[in-house]
């Protein structure tokens, strides 16, 4: 292809102009390379109310930007303190942001509208981060704050859901019966704070909220209570809420079972592994119904010989379907369990469709690690419980009552420490109570976890 030049003659003078000549040859097509990402928030450029105003009496606020912006989850990002009766009516339009009150506003009180990470910029996104809008109905800006940090106290960690509400001048059931008067969120450390609070008393408390009514009303929420009032001051020290839930949620994650014909008969399984048994464990056998019968000796365990082991106890859980036998197992031994298809009855009168034989085998000392904990600043005193933890779930706890603690038979394996403190001595955590004002027994999970290796002397050491 030729690449044209472009010539004119002007006049009599034969002055020629070049006009337009194409690069050194032929022109070529390509796509513009853009240039850097845009990481720059929408700047503020005006207020109106401006910011801090006093003596506040409109309905409006007009937020202008140097760009044009939009508004993105706004319930879970803008924050009204006091809280609010009626939330705010809060829209974007170009560049600006516009926030219409709702609410009756109290007099002489410090409001502050944090807008989070709502507000950002239309084409890339770009938040502009943890602005908050802040004015008085009053005459004075309040300044005081409020600090502190929410931990679950089962297991010493944050949960970033939970959110803090405050009172004012409320009495116990407060929390029970009606919205906080304010209202804010913990970082993913747990922290807290409350801004813009004026002098007085105040009555904290931590919720996980499970209808969104920001009232305490179940006792499988999620809560936590300051024991005292609060006078909040400029020299208020920080305060520590433990959240529990009293009772555990019985609904969550269940599922209806779809029943098949295959469901009408009585069925069981063990816990068996590969046909090993566990020297620390028992030995269940768990059916598919409840039982409504059954007879001990129907269910026996032998050696090879088919001789009884002797000491061997059996017992039938509360759910009416774990048989349960606690047996003096030996190592690298041979067993056998006889169920008779007889044993068992279910409450449609319902039996096994045939007795059986299971050959079994216990582990050898050599498939698990031994563990030496040495523990530094004890205090006895403080009924310290070690619990070991696999997928959120405590396999075992241990009192501590000395400076070490060593065990040869630990199933190997990571786990997650976590130490307890027991005030009731029962070796297990217990919730609070807020009708008893009892706060939970509080529990902190180490950082580093254990990991346990067969055949293997492990040790590791426990700063309390």
């Amino acid at each position: 292809m030729k690449c044209n030049r472009v010539l004119i003659v002007l006049g009599s003078v034969f002055t020629f102009y070049f006009i337009a000549y194409i690069g050194m040859g032929c022109a070529q097509i390509g796509s513009p390379t853009g240039g850097p990402r845009d990481s720059i928030p929408p700047v503020l450029v005006s207020a109106f109310p401006a910011i801090r105003s006093t003596n506040f009496k409109d309905n409006k606020i007009v937020l202008t930007f140097n760009e044009y912006v939009e508004l993105q989850e706004i319930q879970t990002n803008v924050l009204v303190s006091p809280f609010p009766k009626v939330n705010p009516n809060i829209t974007f339009k170009l560049k600006t942001v516009t926030v219409k009150l709702k609410d009756t506003l109290k007099e002489n009180t410090t409001y502050a509208i944090n807008f989070g990470n709502a507000i950002r910029d239309n084409n890339e996104g770009n938040p502009f981060k943890n602005f908050t809008y802040v004015f008085s109905t009053g005459n004075t800006i309040d300044s005081l704050t409020l600090s502190g940090k929410v931990v679950m106290a089962e297991t010493g960690k944050a949960d970033s859901t939970i959110a803090v509400l405050l009172y004012r001048n409320a009495h116990d059931s407060t929390v029970q019966s009606r919205k906080p008067d304010y209202l804010t969120k913990l970082d993913k450390e747990g922290n807290f704070t409350f801004t813009n609070l004026s002098e007085g008393h105040y009555k904290i408390y931590a919720l996980k909220d499970g209808d969104g009514g920001k009232t305490y009303n179940s006792s499988v929420e999620v809560f936590a209570f300051y024991d005292t009032e609060i006078f909040v001051t400029d020299s208020t020290k920080s305060v520590n809420l433990f959240a529990y839930s009293e009772e555990k949620d019985k609904k969550a994650g269940t599922v209806a079972a779809v029943k098949t014909a295959a469901d009408k008969k009585l069925k069981y399984t063990t816990s068996l592994i590969s046909f090993q048994q566990d020297l620390l464990s028992n030995l269940d056998i768990t059916f598919n119904k409840p039982i409504k019968t059954w007879d001990s000796l129907k269910i026996k365990l032998t050696d090879t010989t088919n001789k009884l082991i002797p000491n061997v106890l059996s017992f039938l859980d509360s759910t009416k379907k774990i048989i349960t036998l606690k047996a003096p197992w030996m190592e690298e031994t041979a067993y056998r369990l006889l169920i008779n298809k007889e044993a068992v009855t279910d409450t449609l009168n319902t039996q096994l469709t045939k007795s059986d034989s299971i050959r079994f085998k216990t582990k050898s000392k050599n498939d698990y690690g031994s563990l030496l904990l040495r523990f530094s600043n004890l205090d006895t005193a403080q009924h310290i419980v070690i619990q070991f933890l696999k997928n959120e779930e405590v396999v075992k706890s241990v009192a501590i009552v000395a400076a070490s603690w060593s065990d040869k038979l630990i199933e190997p394996g990571e786990y997650e420490l976590r130490i307890l403190y027991d005030n009731n001595r029962n070796g297990i955590w217990d919730p609070g109570s807020y009708s008893k004002k009892r706060q939970p027994e509080k529990a902190i999970t180490l950082d580093k976890k254990l990991t346990i290796k067969a055949n293997w002397d492990n040790e590791r050491e426990v700063k309390l």
